[in-house]
Parts: C-alpha cells; sequence; structure tokens
C-alpha cells in the first residue's frame, strides 16, 4: 500500500471543480494507494517520478516515491490548462 498526499495546488484544483467532475476524480485517487501506476498511465517526458492518469476531460499529475512508498499528488486539471 502506498499513502496518497495531495499538495495544495491539487487541493485547491479539487475545490474548483463541479461536484459531478470531483465524485468522478475521487475514487481514482483512492485508487493510487493500491497501484500508483494503474492501466493507461502515462510517464511525463523529461521527468523521473512524474506520471500522469486521464480522468475524462481532467489530467492528475502525480509523483511516485518507491523508497517511502508514497504518492504525492501535483495537479487535478483540465486537459488544456494541466500541462501550462
Amino acid at each position: 500500500m502506498y499513502e496518497v498526499f495531495l499538495e495544495r495546488a491539487a487541493e485547491r484544483d479539487l475545490k474548483r471543480l463541479s461536484a459531478g467532475d470531483f465524485q468522478r476524480i475521487i475514487p481514482h485517487l483512492k485508487a493510487l494507494a493500491q497501484t500508483p501506476r494503474p492501466f493507461g498511465c502515462r510517464k511525463i517526458a523529461g521527468s523521473k517520478n512524474d506520471w500522469r492518469i486521464r480522468v475524462g476531460d481532467y489530467r492528475v499529475l502525480y509523483e511516485i516515491d518507491e523508497k517511502a512508498r508514497a504518492v504525492r499528488v501535483m495537479r487535478v486539471r483540465h486537459r488544456r490548462e494541466v500541462y501550462r
């Protein structure tokens, strides 16, 4: 099991979401504790430990720390804004 931590920016992103989008994304965040690299995840090019998962039109950017067995969620944003 991994621990899932939310960065402050990710918390702010989640607060800005509509209720429907929020309810769709939360199960995916909880599932990262079981499998930090779920089917369909992608590694962010040019980084060591950064990954992303797709949840509809939203992207969840996160970092995996194998030694501490932790997943740190950095951003949860719409796909047109997340990589800026």
